[in-house]
């Protein structure tokens, strides 16, 4: 079925101080996704095929949609086909449930995104700041320094396409005893939190509470913002955020940590939920 299609093998030549050779090399795959909402085209995002209800469900919860299964009645791969005359599983209709508003979408609103940015040709970053039914602020979550530094190599361990192509971002859900609950990998980053988000959605988990919200790249603000969407209070990083994203946690009332490796974190907001060892 070409739905599990998350790599390509193509021949490459590869250079080194030893000469040259040619090799079977696997990528990442990337084809765009097309959601609609009730027959309507909402987005098209550039993603790694699989997972794709899970990722639309995640989507639709963090631009503010949904609240939950409960606002989703069916969800459909529509008729498309490729070269080979087979269904390509890039169209996918969500059908809201009675009484659930239609998104609002209009010229001011493009929701077409891309594998490296995410969401891109909003008017203004006021209309990407959504505002939660599930404000994170007043989570009495509290993490371990010892359970966060473990979170980057519980989620590496989990990144089975990463060690084959080397070109996919990760997202990974812990509870805040660092069990691990689920792991996606995309070449979106925004994408593999989407992903993880959906299935929390899926599995009747929204809001996360006492959640932590572990991603293998930088903290964006788009990041930052899904994270709040879905309730998690706690949202780490391997590399840096960015001012935004520092200023959005610092809003909602998020733990933002960053630069997780090894044994060392930087706390930029919310550093009353970070505990010490004892």
């Amino acid at each position: 079925m070409a739905v599990g299609r998350v790599t390509v093998r193509r021949p490459v030549i590869s250079f080194s101080p030893h000469g040259q050779r040619r090799k079977i090399d696997a990528l990442a795959a990337e084809e765009p996704l097309e959601l609609r909402v009730d027959g309507r085209a909402l987005a098209v995002t550039m993603r790694t095929p699989g997972k794709d209800v899970e990722l639309a469900h995640g989507f639709l919860l963090s631009e503010g949609v949904i609240r939950g299964l409960e606002d989703i009645s069916t969800a459909r791969f529509c008729e498309g086909t490729g070269p080979d005359g087979q269904n390509t599983y890039n169209v996918l209709d969500l059908a809201l449930a009675p009484g659930v508003p239609a998104p609002d979408v209009g010229v001011e609103r493009n929701f077409y995104t891309t594998s490296s940015c995410g969401v891109c040709g909003k008017a203004a970053l006021d209309a990407v700041r959504l505002k939660t039914e599930f404000s994170p602020a007043a989570d009495p979550c509290r993490v371990g320094v010892d359970v966060l530094t473990k979170l980057p190599d519980a989620l590496r361990a989990e990144q089975k396409v990463f060690a084959s192509t080397g070109g996919l971002h990760a997202a990974g859900l812990f509870t805040s005893s660092g069990e691990l609950l689920v792991v996606r990998e995309d070449v979106g980053r925004h994408n593999a939190v989407d992903k993880v988000l959906g299935w929390a959605v899926m599995n009747g988990r929204i809001p996360l509470r006492d959640h932590v919200l572990m991603v293998s790249g930088r903290a964006s603000f788009e990041l930052v913002q899904k994270a709040a969407m879905a309730g998690i209070p706690v949202l780490a990083a391997v590399s840096a955020p960015s001012s935004l994203a520092a200023e959005l946690a610092e809003e909602q009332g998020m733990t933002l940590v960053g630069f997780l490796r090894g044994e060392s974190l930087n706390v930029y907001t919310g550093a009353e939920r970070v505990v010490e060892a004892p």
